[in-house]
């Protein structure tokens, strides 16, 4: 289930008391007395590195500025090559051409996440780094990627955007590679509205991220904003501190979240998984359990089953919002070779059916859909 489904009175709280205790102040940083020294921001933050079990956490603005932070901190220059996966949000695409870097394309697996052997043909000596996607919920196959990169001494990003709660082997998804990717907009497992970070355990790639996120700021304690000191040219991918007070109150309810999501994607799982495909999930891997997809060969039937749909809950990207989501699709971002290269992809993803999993549908309607489903012929 998307967070928004749970903004409530916590997150209502949250925000009024930057009118009552810290006057108002929405900016992340200084005005400290004016503030009264609360900086809900760096909380969430440190929150955040408590709940992932990580050391280090930079919220930004986005999970696409979050993206190209990471890329930065990584020293991503014009003439390096990126590769990510075809069944993708365009938002990585854009991230890696905005840092002068030429995105690559490999095709997804049974997965429907990068597939490794596609992975390693497309690695060249203009590879600096490969962004695996952990698509709606579900991890990619990190062993192996893991494997190759390390073999190849390249950086990995996991963009953890749309898989924030997810483990493998009983460890959080972006917590694996050297940098880990989470959004907090408002249609993804917990919301700030907009928002995102990049959470990481090695503190020279963190202060990269800290300081180019917020104009080069090195926030020296020896001196004042107003005089601090800098090396790097940078951006302003800062957070604000309503999305900080929301986020606090968001992540609370994660577990929650995952808890409700798993009662009914197992209802979906249980009742369909005789007659359909299932997507597949890797071994080790629990996933956050937000969307369902399964396999319909059958287009007269694939038919029947999307018009049933959208009269009572929809699709989720699979495939309502597929020229979004697929590198199939990006022509006018990507070479002509690489869109080529994703049809196949695009031809897998054809096949599957993505069903949201909301809080606000109880057990009972899914129940109801799933036996809905198997009866249409």
């Amino acid at each position: 289930m998307p967070g928004y489904e749970l903004i409530g009175k916590e997150e209502k709280r949250n925000l009024i008391e930057i009118f009552e205790k810290s006057n108002g102040v929405f900016f992340a940083h200084g005005f400290d007395k004016l503030r009264k020294n609360k900086f809900r921001v760096r909380q969430f933050e440190k929150s955040l590195s408590k709940k992932f079990k990580i050391n280090y956490c930079q919220c930004v603005s986005s999970g696409t500025a979050a993206i190209k932070v990471a890329l930065k901190a990584l020293n991503i220059k014009p003439g390096d090559e990126v590769i990510t996966q075809a069944f993708n949000f365009i938002a990585t695409i854009e991230a890696i051409l905005d840092v002068g870097a030429k995105p690559i394309i490999a095709n997804i697996d049974e997965t429907l996440n990068m597939c490794p052997k596609d992975l390693e043909k497309k690695i060249s000596k203009k590879t600096k780094a490969i962004i695996p996607v952990h698509m709606l919920g579900f991890s990619a196959d990190l062993k192996n990627i893991l494997k190759i990169a390390n073999k190849k001494n390249i950086w990995v990003i996991e963009d953890n955007c749309e898989a924030v709660g997810s483990k493998y082997k009983n460890k959080f998804l972006g917590t694996f590679g050297d940098l880990g990717i989470f959004s907090f907009d408002f249609g993804k497992n917990i919301t700030t509205g907009e928002g995102g970070c990049i959470i990481t355990n090695n503190k020279k790639l963190y202060i990269n991220c800290k300081e180019y996120h917020d104009h080069g700021h090195q926030l020296n304690p020896k001196f004042p904003r107003g005089n601090d000191t800098v090396k790097i040219p940078g951006f302003n991918y800062r957070m604000t501190e309503m999305q900080g007070a929301v986020g606090l109150a968001q992540l609370k309810k994660i577990n929650f979240i995952i808890n409700e999501n798993k009662k009914r994607y197992k209802i979906l799982e249980k009742k369909l998984e005789n007659k359909f495909t299932i997507r597949k999930c890797i071994k080790d891997n629990e996933p956050s359990y937000d969307t369902f997809m399964f396999k319909v060969r059958d287009k007269k039937i694939k038919l029947k089953i999307l018009n049933s749909l959208r009269r009572g809950i929809g699709t989720k990207n699979v495939p309502d919002a597929m020229k979004w989501h697929c590198a199939a699709y990006w022509g006018h971002a990507l070479e002509k070779s690489q869109v080529i290269h994703a049809k196949k992809s695009l031809n897998l993803l054809n096949n599957y059916i993505a069903i949201p999993i909301l809080l606000k549908k109880n057990l009972v309607f899914y129940k109801a859909l799933a036996n809905d489903i198997i009866k249409i012929k």
